[in-house]
């Protein structure tokens, strides 16, 4: 039997639990790609990943979406440092691309109380795509407070705070293979 390694005994004897293997992760990542693939076949659309969070799951999705599409990350943060949402959604770095007229798929690793779907749905709204979903891995659906529909979800989650997959805790956690909760 080989020792574990401080970050080991950190996340297996530290009080947190397996939510979602990474088997179960990537099979339901695989089901969420081939429905974008048929639902955007032959509009190229243009998926932008909401920073940092959501890059892991972005990245294995898109190599399950079989058709053209661009690629843009755009950062907020509500968090902070805590285990809550602070409610106060913030930029921290807009895209670069042209979305006018585009097809544009938002994802994001969460979705908490909807607050940031909301900011980026009016954000947007405002540059006139010609369509706008969302994408998620994960929903808490006992929490969320906008009726802005979440178009792609990867799975309904209870009201528990999660790392692993790219959700951090402190910035730290995010390479975790699986979802964990954290008790």
């Amino acid at each position: 039997m080989t020792q574990r390694s401080e970050f080991e005994k950190v996340v297996y004897d530290g009080g947190f639990r397996t939510l979602l293997t990474a088997e179960a992760i990537d099979a339901r990542i695989r089901e969420v790609g081939r429905q974008i693939t048929e639902d955007y076949r032959g509009l190229q659309p243009i998926m932008i990943g909401v920073l940092n969070g959501a890059f892991l799951f972005m990245a294995d999705l898109i190599r399950h979406v079989e058709i053209d599409l661009e690629v843009d990350f755009i950062k907020i943060s509500s968090y902070g440092n805590a285990k809550v949402s602070s409610g106060i959604v913030r930029m921290l770095k807009d895209i670069n691309a042209d979305v006018k007229g585009r097809h544009i798929l938002l994802v994001e690793d969460i979705v908490d109380t909807g607050g940031s779907i909301k900011f980026l749905h009016e954000k947007f709204m405002a540059l006139e795509p010609a369509s706008l979903r969302f994408v998620t891995l994960l929903i808490k659906p006992a929490n969320v407070e906008t009726d802005i529909p979440i178009d792609y979800v990867g799975f309904s989650i209870a009201n528990e705070f999660v790392v692993g997959y790219g959700l951090d805790y402190k910035q730290i956690l995010r390479n975790l293979p699986a979802v964990y909760v954290m008790d």
